[in-house]
């Protein structure tokens, strides 16, 4: 089990070769969205965190061509100009998006995406590359020949990408290209939390597969990490008042046991053995060393089964509309 600093050891990315420490660096918030956050990040702050982030111990960090409309990647990208590049042993993926002006979800505009990563990372090839919220289109459209999935295909082909994956919310959604075969990762986000184990049974299968399994938002975005007091959000929208009740009996019952909430959520994820690795955004230089610590934090078995007894959602709310 992942306990701190000390097992931050790399494991295997599936049979990709690569090595990904059990945490990962998501860069949102770092693309400066205040819309789907509720604050700002300057381009300043952003570098600055990016800069710790690459002095730290953990290796893997994610983004997305729609995180901030391509702001995210392109403060990578001067990064990574500033640095002379990617460090060797780090590994960067990024997510192939629909137009998020027009709602286009068209092979053409998974390249166009693709190649705007590349030019605003400013490098030649990209290592992971998920085809991101596919929810926005549907299953057959985005299997079609010369669609979506068939255009990322052709780019690791070509050598462009190495390796795909799939990710977004719906979980049978998910599950759907899961059993395709076609990738190799998949993300799943606030989906498998002390709030929400919908995600459950695509974790199963996915791991069941060899694949490289990654989980998003242990927070939930912000509340099991702040406490529902202070941040009263879930999945990027305000927090209805039933789920704040029940993170409210999350936080008393891990103040009995002296243990952050904050810790609980995160270790909830990383104590997973199906889980390659667990997303957490931060936005400052500081909040890596607390991670760590967070991660670090000594929680007795005794907590995890009183926390078991507080309800937690099952099914996915969408999941009808992706049954078949």
């Amino acid at each position: 089990m992942f306990t701190g600093p000390a097992q931050l050891a790399a494991r295997p990315f599936a049979q990709t070769g690569l090595q990904v420490t059990p945490l990962c660096i998501g860069t949102a918030a770092l693309g400066d969205m205040p819309e789907t956050f509720d604050y700002s990040v300057s381009t300043d702050q952003a570098l600055t965190t990016l800069r710790a982030v690459l002095d730290s111990p953990i290796n893997f960090i994610d983004t997305a061509a729609s995180y901030g409309d391509g702001e995210s990647e392109r403060r990578i990208g001067l990064l990574l100009r500033e640095i002379g590049g990617l460090p060797e042993g780090v590994v960067l993926s990024t997510k192939a998006d629909r137009d998020l002006h027009t709602g286009d979800f068209s092979g053409e505009q998974i390249k166009r995406s693709v190649e705007r990563s590349l030019r605003l990372l400013g490098v030649d090839r990209l290592q992971i590359v998920y085809l991101h919220d596919p929810e926005h289109t549907t299953f057959r459209d985005a299997m079609a020949p010369g669609g979506p999935v068939e255009v990322l295909a052709n780019f690791k082909d070509e050598g462009v990408i190495d390796h795909i994956g799939v990710a977004g919310g719906p979980i049978a959604m998910e599950i759907q290209y899961v059993e395709t075969g076609l990738f190799e990762t998949v993300i799943t986000h606030n989906r498998y939390t002390l709030l929400n184990r919908s995600a459950d049974p695509l974790l199963t299968l996915a791991a069941a597969k060899g694949m490289a399994v990654l989980n998003a938002a242990p927070y939930g975005s912000g509340i099991l990490a702040k406490g529902p007091d202070a941040y009263a959000r879930y999945a990027y929208q305000a927090a209805p008042p039933e789920l704040v009740r029940r993170t409210r009996e999350l936080a008393a019952i891990c103040a009995r046991f002296n243990v952050p909430l904050a810790a609980a959520a995160l270790q909830f994820s990383l104590r997973d053995p199906r889980l390659t690795s667990t997303i957490a955004g931060i936005t400052r230089p500081e909040r890596i060393a607390q991670t760590l610590e967070l991660a670090s934090v000594s929680i007795p078995d005794e907590l995890w089964s009183e926390l078991d007894t507080v309800h937690t959602e099952r099914e996915d709310p969408e999941r009808d509309r992706w049954k078949g």
